[in-house]
């Protein structure tokens, strides 16, 4: 599928606002309501539009700290990845996680309420997670968000 200048707009728009309408992006865009509408729907249709996210405040939500872990794990194999994975997806703490080529296996972003808080999820929770080998930690100090690849115009 080929885009145009409007449909590149227009994912930057709703990368910047996602709950804007179809009438209120065309208007910005200088397009019909029915016209965004279709262009948003052929865009989800092609699988370039891939759902739209609610962004939660962490620290607003009492969880004030936020710890990337890289994890190595200490056997590797198709079973231990599986196994792996099952576990750390129900530590409601972890809130992403990535399986990474590199030093470590996966990067794994952990909130938690305090660096007291964080420690117990990673003494009981992740360090007991199977196949756990070496665990990194970086704390996040600050977090800028960029606009990604489709940024400015």
């Amino acid at each position: 599928m080929s885009l145009d200048d409007l449909d590149f707009a227009l994912l930057r728009a709703l990368s910047t606002d996602a709950s804007q309408s179809a009438g209120a992006l065309g208007r910005e865009l200088g397009l019909s309501q029915p016209a965004t509408w279709r262009r948003i729907k052929r865009l989800e249709e092609a699988g370039i539009i891939t759902g739209r996210r609610l962004e939660l405040d962490a620290e607003k939500l009492g969880f004030g700290v936020t710890v990337f872990l890289g994890v190595k794990l200490a056997t590797k194999g198709r079973l231990s990845l599986e196994d792996f994975e099952r576990a750390v997806t129900a530590i409601p703490e972890v809130q992403s996680i990535e399986h990474v080529l590199g030093l470590y296996d996966y990067r794994l972003r952990v909130v938690a309420r305090d660096i007291s808080d964080f420690e117990r999820v990673l003494r009981r929770r992740i360090m007991t997670l199977p196949g756990v080998g070496n665990v990194d930690a970086n704390v996040l100090l600050s977090d800028e968000r960029r606009p990604g690849p489709l940024g400015a115009a």
